[in-house]
């Protein structure tokens, strides 16, 4: 009897999706109901910033991929259907920030993603 495995969370597509210079391949990695929870100065972790399904998530990509910024994906670590991923990024006025994300994945794609990060000031 053959079992089949659960598709698997595709790293080199995060790593192609963060350090690309649009949303679009990054977009694929989240299920169509996919939820983000941002914690950072301005959303606290008592009232983070709720982000629902792939069109909010988009319009949050987007606005970040059109920014002048790099972006890298330092380290991930992807165990069962959990993963977890530090990015850094840096606009071109050398401002640095820093984002740990920590994910649940179904079927190989992300259903929920907790973002910290923070920025030089």
């Amino acid at each position: 009897m053959a079992t089949t495995a659960s598709p698997a969370f595709d790293t080199d597509t995060l790593r192609r999706g963060i350090e690309g210079h649009t949303s679009s391949t990054l977009l694929t990695l989240y299920a169509d109901d996919a939820e983000i929870r941002i914690v950072d100065r301005d959303a606290q972790p008592s009232h983070p910033k709720v982000l629902h399904g792939r069109d909010e998530i988009r319009a949050m990509l987007d606005d970040v991929y059109s920014r002048d910024m790099t972006h890298r994906l330092e380290t991930c670590v992807v165990q069962g259907d959990h993963a977890a991923f530090v990015e850094s990024c840096q606009y071109s006025d050398g401002i640095r920030v820093l984002a740990e994300s920590m994910i649940s994945l179904r079927d190989g794609k992300i259903t929920e993603q907790i973002m910290i990060q923070a920025w030089d000031e």
